[in-house]
């Protein structure tokens, strides 16, 4: 039996028609971003790329929260995960990560204790049951995941627990997109937004970025027929000279947003400017504790406020994650970094683009290089 909402958007036929009109419509070169690495991971697994018309460049934008995680937070992560009396507890994306001298995987081999949870709640659980040990959650993600983290500190606040706080590197998507567009090297014309981002913030953010800059910009799913369509509304958008905000993924998305996620997010973090991988700061880009909850901050508890670290000069992830080069014109693609030994997180990350490529394109590229 066919799985309802996966394989009726993967439909072969559907996607050759939406295909057909994208080349139809198509009378100009555009250049459009995705900005998830989700989406990223469907374009290159399903060859979705490969289906457009040669005018259309899609270009992979920094949308994975791994990967725009500053080198400096992995390296406080690692600090943290090292002192004795500490469970350190992440999702299982960020162990590989590489710091500059390590990992948190490599950490807990070591013997310290790092441990992988599935919710920001698991790690209240731990601080709740070890009284006598300090548990630190590492809260990364973008808007999409902020409402759980945020619900994790105020269940801590409730029960009193004095052992428990987070290292937070959350990150707000129209900001990034504001930048990209502010760079004088942005080529891009128009975006799929991450659909997954607007199902808990809404579209309205959208709306001064797209008169702002006059681009179309298109929230999108995740699936291959999500992608196309998202691709022929946006098309159809710059072909006929207008740049609006539109929802493709009406399944999911309200132009309001979750009020309710909306809410938890205002009353437990504050925005603050935030250091990007590969973008550098971005001015109110970034969540972190309110002043009510600062209690919780882990850098001010353990002391690992204001510090930066230089990115190694052999990986190339910083201009990958601004759209300016694809993975395959990295001289350390597939060779000096491959995702057992990777020199960046977008090798590292399930949605990073470096990683996307080498799972489904690295024979190809590889094939090239070797003609050359």
């Amino acid at each position: 039996m066919a799985m309802k909402f996966l394989d009726e958007y993967r439909n072969v036929e559907l996607a050759r028609k939406l295909a057909c009109e994208i080349h139809r419509i198509t009378t100009r070169p555009w250049a459009i971003m995705e900005v998830c690495g989700g989406q990223t991971h469907a374009i290159v697994k399903f060859g979705i790329d490969e289906l457009l018309p040669g005018q259309i460049t899609l270009i992979h934008g920094p949308g994975c929260p791994v990967c725009v995680t500053p080198l400096e937070i992995i390296d406080k992560a690692i600090e943290i995960a090292a002192l004795p009396n500490v469970i350190f507890a992440s999702f299982g994306d960020m162990l590989r990560v590489p710091g500059s001298t390590s990992d948190l995987l490599s950490m807990k081999a070591g013997g310290s204790d790092v441990r992988i949870v599935y919710s920001p709640l698991d790690a209240v659980k731990l601080a709740a049951q070890n009284p006598g040990k300090e548990v630190v959650f590492f809260g990364v993600g973008f808007e999409t995941t902020a409402p759980a983290t945020a619900m994790a500190i105020f269940h801590a606040s409730q029960q009193g627990l004095k052992n428990f706080s987070m290292l937070i590197s959350h990150v707000l998507v129209p900001p990034a997109i504001e930048a990209l567009m502010s760079s004088p090297n942005c080529r891009v014309q128009a975006f799929l937004a991450a659909g997954h981002v607007c199902t808990v913030m809404g579209f309205e953010e959208y709306f001064p970025i797209s008169k702002k800059y006059r681009v179309p910009i298109v929230v999108t799913g995740f699936e291959p027929l999500d992608i196309l369509q998202g691709i022929l509304m946006t098309v159809r958008q710059l072909e006929s000279g207008r740049s609006e905000v539109e929802n493709q993924y009406a399944r999911s998305v309200r132009r309001e947003g979750n009020l309710s996620a909306q809410y938890w997010m205002s009353k437990i973090f504050k925005i603050v400017s935030r250091s990007w991988r590969g973008l550098g700061e971005i001015p109110e880009s970034g969540l972190c504790l309110s002043d009510a909850y600062a209690i919780f901050d882990a850098e001010k508890k353990f002391g690992l406020a204001g510090r930066v670290v230089q990115e190694p000069k052999e990986c190339i992830a910083g201009v990958i994650l601004q759209g300016l080069e694809k993975p395959c014109q990295c001289p350390a693609f597939g060779t000096l970094c491959t995702p057992e030994h990777p020199l960046g997180a977008t090798m590292v990350s399930s949605e990073g683009t470096c990683a996307a490529y080498y799972r489904y394109r690295r024979h190809n590229i590889m094939e090239l290089a070797q003609a050359k």
